[in-house]
């Protein structure tokens, strides 16, 4: 069973910076897809970025491309989030998600996750 726990979530202003991260245990996830969603007040949860099987490719939404890295350390069972330039936009509860069996193609589809962390917040203020 994967246990997934995340940290590094807080009060950022706009246009500052927030690494999160991801710490996971119950084997190996060095095989793995990696991800990040999200999912602010009233909204649906959305897809942020991930890393396909191991981090051979990774995949972004477009409002986070060139803002958002997302990365791993196999070493540690960790994946983390950078994320620079936040805007308002970003504001919201952040989830870390992994899944052995992934498709490509449901890289972006949550419903297709089935290991999630509790959760971490990211406010974002003027």
């Amino acid at each position: 069973q994967v246990h997934l726990v995340e940290s590094g979530g807080g009060l950022v202003q706009t246009g500052g910076s927030l690494r999160l991260s991801c710490a996971a245990s119950g084997g190996s996830l060095s095989r793995n897809t990696m991800a990040w969603f999200r999912q602010a007040a009233g909204k649906e949860r959305e897809f942020v970025a991930a890393l396909w099987r191991g981090g051979s490719s990774a995949y972004y939404r477009d409002s986070v491309r060139g803002r958002f890295t997302i990365s791993e350390d196999n070493a540690k069972n960790e994946v983390y989030l950078h994320m620079n330039s936040l805007e308002h936009e970003d504001a919201a509860v952040y989830y870390c998600t992994t899944d052995q069996r992934l498709m490509l193609g449901d890289v972006r589809r949550h419903s297709a996750y089935n290991y999630w962390g509790q959760g971490t917040q990211v406010t974002v203020s003027s």
